[in-house]
């Protein structure tokens, strides 16, 4: 049977892979009985989410068999008594937006891409706009089921809300990005929505004038739902891409923030701080908020349209946000390369995305090479990570070898020895 393309298409580069079989399980069972027949075969295995990865962890590089949980993908149950939405991992997010939509609960995370499946989310521990109050993948699953190399099925975690009964199975597992076991099902956690949201759009002259405010916010005791933000050179690509226009406010730089919670007059009297903020502060009405936010999310999958994208997700301390990202631009112009960045600023995410333009191929690779050593260098200077949420995968797998640790490295690799020892999962991904 041929391969649909899409299964061997590295998203970010465009390469092509190789796979000697595609297996498409509905049952968790069905995963059992294919990782038996690939041990026994003496091949290698690459679970695949729906394909949205930024890093390369699921691309075929060595002829392995692929298989897909996007036909696992059925939302089991809501128990409302422990506030717990179990689900399959072929489940995207969306669909549990959706599922969840006409009831008093959600999902707190709110990764880039809805399309993206739940199990990939674990896989990477995506983090998403909502970070910053209300945590990253890892802060919303109770427990998982998880099919393990040798076809064992272990549970990890549980719906307690507190535990402290052994080893913490359930955040090694969180992050691996198919290494270490096959994630199946998950419970999540899942919480009463907050009655009322305002969101503030603060313009401002640069990245310099906008950093000290965000410290400012977070130290004031107010959590914001979200803490975005953006340049007016990232959003002209989402207006071109979807025919919006970004509402006229002075500025070129941004800070979008949402409050949420069940006391409007405490929301309102936090509004009101927001607005003394910046001389350029404007209140979202429900129109506006809803073009906003639509323009922040499809940033990248506009630049997508334009060109081809490098699309990077350092982390760093959040008050080196804007140093970081002024240092990267003058390195970006130093080897001609034009970049864009923005980002989650309360939490330290930067996404950069730097583009091809009209750069040849071979400019582009020496250019982008030369560059992203460059930016991991100095990423890791200033304490930062190479990852906050898309995972390591193959695209970033030199770096993250050469900033950590040797000894936290050889620990990863014991782990992974023990859990995989014939390195039948996802090989060759995060580290060699």
């Amino acid at each position: 049977m041929a391969i649909d393309k899409k299964y061997l298409t590295n998203r970010v580069t465009g390469e092509i892979g190789q796979a000697s079989a595609i297996h498409f399980p509905k049952t968790r069972q069905e995963v059992v009985k294919i990782i038996q027949e690939v041990r026994d075969n003496q091949q290698k295995l690459i679970t695949i989410g729906a394909h949205t990865g930024l890093s390369g962890a699921t691309f075929p590089d060595d002829n392995q068999v692929l298989m897909s949980l996007e036909k696992l993908n059925k939302i089991v149950k809501l128990d409302i008594e422990t506030q717990t939405l179990t689900v399959e991992a072929g489940v995207t997010i969306a669909e549990i937006s959706n599922f969840l939509a006409d009831t008093p609960y959600f999902y707190a995370p709110d990764p880039g891409s809805k399309a993206a499946s739940i199990g990939g989310n674990a896989a990477t521990n995506a983090g998403g706009m909502r970070a910053v109050k209300y945590g990253v993948t890892r802060d919303n699953i109770r427990g998982m089921r998880v099919v393990l190399a040798d076809s064992s099925e272990i549970q990890v975690g549980s719906i307690n809300r507190k535990d402290s009964s052994g080893y913490d199975l359930k955040d090694i597992f969180i992050g691996s990005e198919g290494t270490l076991g096959v994630i199946t099902d998950l419970d999540l956690k899942i919480q009463p929505k907050p009655q009322f949201t305002r969101d503030i759009l603060l313009g401002f002259e640069s990245l310099t004038s906008l950093a000290p405010k965000v410290f400012e916010i977070l130290s004031s005791g107010l959590v914001p739902a979200t803490l975005e933000f953006f340049e007016r050179d990232s959003i002209a690509f989402s207006e071109r891409a979807l025919g919006l226009a970004f509402p006229k406010i002075v500025g070129q730089a941004f800070l979008l923030i949402t409050l949420d919670g069940n006391d409007s007059v405490q929301l309102d009297k936090e509004l009101t701080y927001l607005t003394t903020l910046s001389e350029h502060a404007l209140v979202l009405t429900k129109e506006t908020r809803e073009n906003v936010w639509q323009l922040r999310g499809a940033i990248v999958s506009s630049v997508e349209l334009e060109t081809i994208q490098e699309p990077l997700d350092v982390v760093v301390p959040i008050n080196s946000v804007a140093p970081t990202i002024l240092a990267l631009k003058k390195m970006a112009k130093a080897e001609a390369l034009s970049a864009i960045f923005f980002g989650h600023a309360g939490d330290g995410n930067i996404h950069a995305n730097i583009l091809k333009n009209q750069l040849t191929d071979e400019e582009w690779i020496g250019k982008l090479n030369k560059y992203l050593d460059q930016l991991y260098a100095y990423i890791a200077k200033v304490g930062g990570k190479p990852s906050a949420e898309h995972g390591i995968g193959i695209l970033k797998k030199k770096y993250f070898q050469n900033y950590i640790g040797k000894n936290e490295l050889s620990a990863m690799k014991r782990l992974k020895s023990v859990f995989d020892p014939t390195s039948l999962l996802n090989p060759g991904k995060i580290f060699d």
